[in-house]
């Protein structure tokens, strides 16, 4: 006999079995034992809280010859028929592959038809949200008015996408997320039954990452079980097989950006990337790390409410001091727009990198949190006595440094620019003059750090992008950015040029001129009435 998964093996077949939907489970059986059944309901709930699953016990409560306070026996005929799913009075639609209009009026014909044995003649419809407009209007009248034998049950994970026309027709139940512990006792009671031996702490994460569905927790189970068959699943192991990280990964990183230390962050990325992690997870998981720093910072919740060790929660409450609520609040806010970002991104490594830069660098945005973020970090430097200067900040004579780089240009006569000019290659000279094309054309967030850096010409076909400071010569010289540039280059100009990355005072080693014009001084130089050959 084939195999059969643990969430279909361990089904619930009575009302008694189900977990963490006690205040429904109550409502149905009291329907069925007071004979006040409905005509329509509507099951809403995220995936795995048990939505058809009670639909089907509903279905056989309301068919069976002998239930027993409220729940179906599974004993009689109808019930042995249902649970073999060769029952005709009970029919289980998928709405995803049968939406369309002439679906629903096979449905409404079909109703006209008693049921050949039991007393009603149960329709689900799972992932109802999906009928299109003119099947909701086919399926109306019938909804609001059907035979007395026949009763609708409409499951949805997305109950704000059916119209109010047929929701106002339904009895609305609202399935809950299953809480962790009860999730926990159930994987406890499994195991025991298949006989896996699962350490507490491993079946408390499985049940934390199934994010209340029962159904998600039991495949996750499987998974794991199906990796390490046989052997004892530990909180390591089941962190190898899922892809997931430890809390202390978290911890450190939380660490590093109070220091706001951005080299180590993008080297902590890089780390979790090479390992195979899963990065979507990771920004997932890593919210509601800052999250349960939230609370703890805020509120006297102890350490079993953010499910972390009294050590760890006593660390973190000391290291949230470090951090203003408003900073809290602004990395929770760019993580989650992370995460809608990355489900759709093609090059996630570079989404989450830009993501935790954003975070240590509060200026690349404009919004309160922002601001405020950027005036903490100020604040720090002050207590650290640092001095905080702008970026024009002048030295000791007075003169800005970009006064002075502008005072060597202004110094050099005709013939020197002539020169310079002349000795440049061809395509640097003709990347010089369409420069402001190739930034145009570069996509955010590359065109945003292009347009910071200089640019200046290095030996021979080659340019090499200089940045001011740290962040941006690690986000600059990323292989991915570069290439991202590359092309651009070349849809521009059709020629391959070398590009190198430094620092603004390293430049020269990488071979820069020494002269303090980058490309986009040239294209002005080069537009200027100079002869060039």
């Amino acid at each position: 006999m084939s195999y059969m998964a643990l969430y279909r093996k361990y089904r619930p077949m009575a009302f008694e079995d189900v977990k963490g939907q006690e205040h429904i489970v109550t409502a149905l059986k009291n329907q069925i034992k007071y004979d006040k059944v409905g005509h329509a309901y509507l099951f809403c709930g995220t995936r795995g809280t048990g939505k058809t699953t009670i639909a089907k016990i509903f279905a056989k409560a309301l068919n069976c010859e002998n239930p027993v306070d409220g729940s179906p026996c599974n004993e009689c005929e109808c019930c042995k028929s249902i649970n073999e799913q060769s029952s005709l009075n009970v029919i289980e639609i998928d709405a995803a592959s049968n939406n369309s209009v002439e679906n629903v009026r096979r449905i409404v014909e079909e109703v006209q038809y008693s049921p050949t044995e039991g007393r009603f003649k149960v329709y689900i419809i799972d992932e109802v949200h999906m009928l299109s407009t003119s099947a909701f209007n086919a399926l109306l009248k019938t909804l609001e008015e059907p035979p007395s034998y026949v009763v609708f049950i409409l499951a949805t994970t997305e109950a704000h996408k059916l119209p109010v026309t047929i929701t106002s027709r339904c009895q609305r139940y609202d399935f809950k997320r299953i809480q962790v512990e009860t999730i926990v006792d159930r994987l406890e009671q499994l195991t025991k039954a298949e006989n896996i031996d699962a350490t507490t702490d491993a079946l408390q994460y499985i049940a934390r990452n199934a994010d209340g569905a029962l159904r998600d927790a039991l495949s996750l189970l499987d998974q794991c079980n199906a990796f390490y068959m046989g052997q004892t699943l530990t909180y390591e192991k089941i962190l190898g097989v899922l892809g997931a990280v430890d809390n202390d990964v978290y911890v450190n990183l939380f660490e590093l950006m109070i220091k706001n230390d951005v080299t180590a962050v993008v080297n902590l990325i890089d780390d979790i990337i090479m390992q195979g992690k899963d990065i979507s997870q990771f920004i997932i998981n890593f919210t509601w790390f800052v999250r349960n720093v939230m609370l703890l910072k805020t509120t006297n919740v102890d350490a079993s409410a953010v499910d972390m060790t009294q050590d760890m929660a006593i660390h973190l409450r000391k290291l949230s001091v470090e951090i203003s609520i408003d900073g809290i609040l602004r990395y929770i806010n760019v993580l989650s727009e992370a995460s809608a970002k990355l489900a759709y991104a093609t090059q996630k490594r570079v989404v989450a990198e830009m993501t935790f830069i954003k975070l240590l660098r509060p200026q690349m945005e404009n919004n309160d949190l922002a601001l405020t973020a950027r005036i903490d970090n100020i604040e720090k430097k002050l207590e650290k006595g640092i001095v905080v200067s702008g970026a024009g900040a002048a030295g000791a004579d007075g003169q800005t440094a970009q006064e002075e780089n502008e005072d060597d240009e202004g110094n050099m006569s005709k013939e020197e620019l002539d020169t310079l000019v002349k000795a440049l290659p061809d395509d640097v000279k003709e990347l010089a003059s369409r420069w402001d094309e190739v930034i145009r054309k570069t996509e955010e967030p590359v065109k945003e750090y292009l347009k910071k850096a200089k640019v200046y010409p290095g030996e021979g076909s080659c340019i090499v992008l200089s940045a001011a400071d740290d962040m941006e010569y690690l986000f600059l010289s990323a292989p991915a950015h570069i290439n991202v540039l590359k092309n651009v280059i070349l849809s521009v100009i059709n020629k391959d040029v070398e590009i190198k990355c430094v620092l603004e005072k390293e430049k020269a080693a990488a071979g820069a001129t020494s002269v303090k014009l980058d490309i986009s001084r040239l294209s002005g130089l080069i537009n200027m009435p100079i002869e060039v050959n």
